[in-house]
């Protein structure tokens, strides 16, 4: 058990000293980026990404083309930022730069220091509560160590379209590009969690997602109606729209805004969010290292549940599908090991 959380001199919210990441991070987003891993020579193409730049060329043009926040420049921001960090116990401080461009974004880089950056088009959709739960979100990108696996994502995009005419080096990397972004689509699911974390108040998280899927006056916007788009969502009719689903998710970075909304909103009415609020949460420092297995494992069960309690006709198809495979891989283990199946561990045959 943890310290009890102290409150940050100026805000009143909580702090999490020395807490891990696996507290909030979505189960989902360490399987799949376990998964990433195990794509044949992803740990090659990592160790020359990270070996031959580091994240130089980023930090370099952001201090060439966008506004380093600082106690002079965008210091509510700069506020935010050391109230974020402080919350999640985060040191160094990653810095922050704003940079021109319409569109509300913000990504955490880096190799080794990562850095976040702001577009001007967020700054100026959002207010300071609201902007208080995105700087939380890319903190806890930095605090999983995200920006590594994001920034060799952006530069595998940059430079795929220069191999094109090599089948075998090309299709090598679309392998690890496609399995890097399902992984990023849900570790944005875990930076949500941080960013809930650091405001302390779902209902801003929501106005947050609100306003990313196009509300202008979130005072217009029923938020009930707004969350049962995602069970809408979730329940259509027809295999046809299933498929159609998941085109939607080719090539996108992020998840869709509305569902993802719900997800994040179903945690912070959960046991695991009123735990991390009383202090109740797993430490850096007896942080076991987990290895792939474990986190594919963990990742399994998550998508198991996600399936079960959804009404898409697809995925209902999926389920029974694994159940059926579940049950003939037991059949099989009991034929040549003379014992019943593994008990429940998660399907590993090497835990009995």
């Amino acid at each position: 058990m943890n310290q009890p959380p102290q409150p940050p001199a100026a805000t009143g919210r909580v702090r999490f000293p020395n807490i891990s990441p696996r507290a909030y991070e979505h189960p989902a987003d360490r399987g799949a980026l376990a998964t990433a891993r195990a794509v044949p020579g992803f740990p090659a193409v990592l160790k020359a990404i990270s070996g031959a730049l580091g994240e130089r060329s980023e930090r370099l043009l952001a201090l060439a083309s966008s506004i380093k926040v600082t106690e002079t420049q965008y210091p509510t921001v700069h506020r935010l930022r050391l109230e974020c960090a402080a919350v999640l116990d985060i040191n160094p401080v990653p810095e922050v730069f704003v940079t021109r461009d319409p569109h509300a974004n913000a990504m955490t880089i880096g190799m080794d220091e990562p850095f976040i950056v702001i577009t001007t088009g967020l700054i100026e959709l959002l207010d300071e509560d609201e902007l208080r739960f995105v700087i939380g979100h890319e903190m806890g990108h930095a605090l999983s160590g995200h920006a590594v696996y994001y920034t060799v994502l952006r530069r595998l995009i940059s430079m795929v379209t220069g191999i094109a005419w090599m089948p075998v080096g090309y299709w090598g990397m679309r392998a690890i590009i496609i399995a890097l972004q399902d992984w990023y689509r849900r570790a944005q699911l875990s930076a949500d969690r941080a960013g809930l974390l650091c405001v302390q108040d779902p209902e801003v998280a929501l106005r947050t997602h609100i306003k990313l899927s196009g509300g202008i006056d979130v005072g217009e916007i029923d938020t009930e109606a707004y969350l049962k788009q995602a069970k809408d969502y979730d329940a259509v009719p027809d295999v046809r729209d299933s498929v159609l689903k998941l085109l939607h998710l080719s090539n996108r970075l992020d998840p869709l805004p509305v569902v993802r909304a719900a997800d994040l909103q179903r945690w912070a009415a959960g046991e695991e969010y009123r735990a991390i609020l009383a202090g109740e949460y797993p430490s850096r420092d007896n942080d076991d290292v987990t290895n792939w297995r474990d986190d594919v494992k963990s990742a399994a069960k998550s998508y198991k549940d996600a399936i079960a309690s959804s009404a898409d006709p697809l995925a209902k198809v999926l389920n029974e599908v694994g159940d059926i495979l579940s049950s003939t891989a037991g059949k099989v283990w009991k034929k040549f090991t003379g014992d019943g199946p593994p008990r429940d561990n998660g399907g590993d045959p090497d835990q009995k």
